[in-house]
């Protein structure tokens, strides 16, 4: 009896799966979402009003359809409820910052995988050798970019941070790394008895102020300057790194979770959220696909389990350290000084 052979659509789906993010991508950069949040239109309103070619207008909106990022009713066109919350540009609750620097900045390098693969190195801006925040930094275009993408990374998170922490052991707290302040803002609103702010270099401090200025929070928020790998970090009941530990090699994140540790009050928390890898390394893909991003971007930075971190934690003196689960693939590791 001959063996049946086996199905290779699976297979087929992950290889073209790259044509699939682009659509999506693309349909971010057009801003075809924030278009369609101010009501359902035909493909031929979307075609004029994007200035579209007529060639492919319908394949590419019934892609989407497809993939589930839009409704079809009729031939008019609408957004998913998940679409029109996350990605009308118009909304603070968007989160297409990050997904537009992956369709302008990140996708080209991606091309390189197999090359950082075989070699160890980044594949980006900071082939060189230096380092990929100088890169960044240095370009005010870059940086804002960067910065607007990390609000956008860190936006669910923070929500479902302000909900799970217990704050009411708290009155003070930082995020390391701040960017925009989204993290602190989300925070802020939903816990008034805070004050707190963010940590970042002082290019920073403009963009930092200028958002949370746009929520009316800056009686309660500010801004400390610094580089959080060569000065100490500021004192307070909470820290916070989201999206940090994972750019650099073993010995430095020990190095901050150490000064978060020498940082906090007595009884304070630090609190470490990322993508972060399962612990039997099977079933968080999104984590395991980050840290393969982390070749592409950093010099020797990855991604890492739950058990890791707390393995660090108390290495550097926390006393107590458990993980919960933010909201989809990203997870809090919290350690008690």
């Amino acid at each position: 009896m001959m063996q049946q052979e086996p199905e290779f659509e699976r297979i087929d789906q992950l290889a073209i799966g790259l044509v699939a993010s682009k659509v999506l991508l693309s349909a971010i950069d057009l801003g075809l979402f924030t278009e369609l949040a101010k009501g359902p239109l035909s493909a031929e309103q979307i075609r004029q009003r994007l200035g579209l070619h007529p060639r492919s207008i319908r394949d590419f909106l019934d892609a989407l359809v497809t993939m589930q990022m839009l409704e079809r009713r009729d031939g008019i066109y609408a957004n998913t409820a998940e679409t029109h919350f996350y990605l009308d540009r118009a909304k603070p609750s968007y989160i297409g910052g990050i997904y537009q620097m992956f369709s302008t900045r990140l996708y080209p390098f991606l091309a390189s995988l197999t090359e950082g693969l075989r070699t160890g190195k980044p594949q980006n801006e900071i082939k060189g050798g230096e380092s990929i925040f100088d890169a960044l930094y240095r370009d005010p275009q870059k940086l804002k970019q960067f910065l607007a993408a990390m609000t956008g990374l860190s936006l669910p998170s923070a929500k479902a941070m302000a909900a799970k922490f217990p704050w009411r052991d708290c009155r003070t707290f930082i995020d390391v790394g701040c960017a925009q302040g989204g993290v602190p803002v989300q925070i802020a609103q939903t816990h008034p008895y805070l004050t707190g702010g963010g940590f970042d270099l002082p290019m920073v401090r403009p963009i930092f102020e200028e958002y949370v200025s746009s929520f009316g929070l800056q009686d309660r928020l500010h801004f400390v300057a610094g580089d959080f790998m060569r000065d100490a970090l500021p004192r307070a009941d909470a820290l916070i790194m989201g999206h940090i530990l994972h750019d650099w090699n073993l010995d430095q994140k020990r190095m901050l979770l150490r000064k978060a540790y020498d940082a906090l009050t007595n009884d304070g928390s630090l609190i470490v959220y990322e993508r972060l890898i399962d612990d039997e390394r099977r079933q968080n893909l999104a984590g395991l696909l980050e840290s393969l991003l982390m070749l592409i971007e950093t010099q020797e930075g990855f991604d890492y389990t739950g058990a890791d971190c707390c393995k660090w934690m108390r290495e550097v003196g926390f006393r107590e350290t458990r993980v919960e689960q933010l909201t989809g693939p990203e997870w809090m590791v919290v350690g008690i000084k």
